[in-house]
């Protein structure tokens, strides 16, 4: 099993940024943890900031990966392009958020990506990849 984790723009701060909405804690810090907890799956991680290089790795493993989980920071929100990739691929994509962006400004409570997804997870905090990766182990349809 090979789920790939993408994380969009200034997502890299993560335990700098605005810590009272993302947290204290580092991506890195996080994702030990995550892979420690899911020994038999390979979980790789990929960040930028960059949206093209977010659609060249989606379209790089989209087809060989059993599950990616994207936070694709504030492109979730204006990235047609990120939408049409994920609906080019075989491998579903989980859309994931740290904070609930429905509890925050206007502007965020549109996602572009959401109708190409298997699924949204927002607000639980880091966990939130967690619960991606275990919709991924245990599909429900």
């Amino acid at each position: 099993m090979r789920i790939q984790i993408i994380n969009g723009p200034n997502l890299n701060l993560l335990g700098k940024r605005e810590p009272g909405i993302y947290g204290s804690a580092t991506f890195d810090e996080y994702l030990t943890k995550l892979q420690a907890r899911y020994p038999d799956v390979q979980i790789d991680y990929y960040q930028s900031n960059v949206e093209g290089e977010l659609i060249n790795k989606m379209q790089e493993i989209g087809f060989s990966y059993d599950g990616i989980i994207l936070n694709a920071g504030a492109y979730t929100h204006t990235s047609i392009a990120i939408q049409d990739c994920i609906r080019s691929l075989k491998t579903p994509v989980i859309e994931v958020h740290i904070s609930n962006v429905h509890q925050r400004e206007e502007f965020r409570h549109k996602s572009m990506i959401s109708c190409a997804c298997q699924g949204v997870i927002c607000g639980f905090g880091l966990d939130s990849y967690r619960l991606a990766v275990e919709a991924i182990l245990c599909p429900s349809n």
